[in-house]
């Protein structure tokens, strides 16, 4: 059988703020064209981890591949080739509130290509067609629902397409259908487009719709990994807990007179 292609692979990485640990020894390997969903609660480090992916930060030790280049040993110059190959969904949508929706999503297409106009509103239209916004090019982002800001950051992602797109809680703040569609489409785009995708959250719903393979972090450590029904039927007490969302079990919920609070406030 053909071994697997690891498109991202982290390696033993750690980080800390403030001299608290937040990756500690992180091991990890995304495949190709896979969807890899990364979970755990308010703290666990995912998005600290998402940042070192997408190189925003960079680690105390440890290394971070993508296609097979160290990105926390590239020049500036040679990272930003590995820039174009992906997408981001921010968790705010991070839409610029100044310009209007066809302007947003050619945004990356002005900074990165010398494509004539008229070929990038035809891509705008594409990539509004694909997220099921076609004819909305001239709206301003204020005129947009949240779930609708979501949907146009996601054709923002794949304006060039992608062959890597990163989700930070892309439905965050959604109700519970919106947060459907997304999940649908996040899942539509990975398979019509072949994209590799990462997401971060701890939407259980989202978590078990999208995800290929799932990766649990707890105090900035993978403590499970796996298929969606290997980490369903997952035998860690903290797996369960934080699945079935219940305030009874090993993970603990830090009040007011925790040592640790204690020392995040002095």
């Amino acid at each position: 059988m053909q071994e697997k292609e690891a498109v991202i692979e982290i390696k033993d990485l750690v980080k800390s703020f403030d001299g608290r640990r937040v990756l500690n020894k992180v091991n990890l390997k995304v495949y190709k064209g896979e969807t890899m969903v990364i979970m755990g609660g308010s703290g666990c480090g995912k998005s600290t981890l998402l940042r070192h992916i997408v190189g925003s930060h960079m680690p105390d030790s440890g290394q971070v591949f993508i296609k097979g280049k160290d990105i926390t040993q590239l020049p500036e110059s040679e990272f930003d080739k590995i820039r174009k190959r992906f997408g981001m969904v921010f968790q705010s949508s991070a839409l610029f509130d100044s310009m209007s929706v066809e302007n947003n999503i050619t945004l990356p297409l002005r900074e990165h290509t010398k494509l004539d106009e008229n070929i990038m509103k035809i891509m705008v239209k594409m990539k509004l067609e694909l997220v099921g916004l076609r004819g909305f090019e001239r709206l301003m982002p204020s005129q947009l629902s949240g779930g609708m800001r979501k949907r146009v950051g996601l054709a923002r992602a794949i304006a060039l397409d992608p062959e890597m797109v990163f989700y930070d809680e892309p439905t965050a703040g959604l109700d519970p259908i919106v947060a459907g569609v997304v999940n649908k489409l996040i899942l539509d785009l990975s398979k019509k487009l072949q994209i590799t995708s990462v997401v971060v959250t701890h939407d259980m719903q989202s978590v078990f719709s999208i995800a290929d393979r799932i990766a649990m972090l707890y105090e900035g450590e993978v403590i499970a990994e796996g298929m969606p029904d290997e980490i369903r039927n997952s035998t860690d007490a903290r797996v369960q807990q934080f699945i079935k969302g219940s305030p009874e079990g090993p993970i603990r919920f830090f009040q007011e007179g925790d040592d640790y609070l204690k020392q995040l406030t002095e």
